[in-house]
């Protein structure tokens, strides 16, 4: 058996300043667990507290979508696993990415709408978000209404980019991106 290169991983992580990553089966506690270390890493990166909380709500808003997705899809730990990395940027911002298992059509639809939020402006964003707030909940649908995803194109910097990579027996790898 061949040993994982520890030390290029290290200096990939250092190269793209990267503050967080994990890779694996998510839990709400683990969910909750990162999140403190992320709150700890940004602290000492000296991040603007506004700017931390952004980056926060987006980690939690992304990170609990996969959770959700996983439990509603019946997926096991390995297909519910998520991929999730928080990198600074040289631009003083910060990259949140986080990436999962996905049905290939279900992958197709949030790019779709993650498409749609990235030709909105910010006055464009707040309108839909509070239209989206007004709307009636279904009590079988899911459970943010996709105010989570337009609030975390709301905090983003630029707009919120998607991949979806077919990976074959009809799922995709989709990959989400907020620069905040």
């Amino acid at each position: 058996m061949q040993g994982i290169d520890l030390l290029s991983i290290r200096e990939q992580f250092n190269l793209n300043r990267i503050l967080l990553c994990f890779n694996g089966p998510i839990s709400r506690g683990l969910i909750e667990e990162i999140g403190k270390a992320l709150r700890n890493y940004l602290q000492a990166d000296n991040a603007q507290p506004g700017a931390a909380m952004d980056v926060f709500g987006v980690y939690i808003e992304l990170t609990q979508n996969i959770r959700h997705y996983a439990s509603r899809m019946n997926y096991g730990e390995r297909d519910g696993s998520a991929t999730v990395v928080v990198a600074g940027g040289e631009d003083g911002h910060y990259q949140v990415m986080a990436g999962n298992l996905v049905e290939l059509a279900d992958g197709q639809a949030l790019c779709d709408r993650i498409a749609t939020l990235a030709a909105m402006d910010k006055r464009e964003l707040r309108a839909a978000y509070k239209t989206q707030l007004r709307q009636p909940r279904n009590e079988q649908g899911s459970s943010g209404a996709g105010l989570g995803l337009l609030d975390v194109a709301r905090k983003s910097a630029l707009p919120v980019t998607a991949r979806l990579v077919d990976v074959g027996n009809g799922r995709g790898f989709l990959s989400i991106l907020a620069v905040v």
